[in-house]
């Protein structure tokens, strides 16, 4: 959806890069967040952030990630935030970056959240 509104400035990895990440390598997300309407009311607002998420493990379904992002349009919570562990397959990836000592080293580490 994005890449085809805008083909010369949004490029998704082909799917190949995108199915043989390993663990410590960052995958960006778009996320939708919704907000509570002004007055307090659920479902008012929808945000879109993208945001990187460090490859754990490769799974039967794609991979469980940790978040290494905190989301601007949200305030700190227990269940979105910067160490949250996510599951998410190659087709929501929109880009890619290897890993780096730091990034294995956070893949290796308990998640702040862990996805139940």
């Amino acid at each position: 959806m994005y890449a085809a509104a805008a083909p010369s400035t949004f490029k998704i990895p082909h799917l190949d890069v995108r199915q043989a990440l390993e663990p410590g390598d960052l995958a960006k997300l778009i996320f939708r967040i919704t907000l509570d309407d002004a007055d307090g009311g659920p479902g008012a607002i929808e945000e879109y952030e993208r945001m990187w998420v460090i490859v754990r493990e490769r799974t039967s379904f794609g991979y469980l990630g940790v978040l290494d992002n905190k989301p601007y349009s949200i305030a700190e919570n227990d269940s979105l935030w910067l160490g949250t562990e996510l599951p998410f397959c190659a087709h929501h990836i929109i880009d890619v970056e290897r890993s780096d000592e730091t990034s294995r080293s956070i893949a290796r580490s308990a998640p702040r959240i862990a996805w139940k």
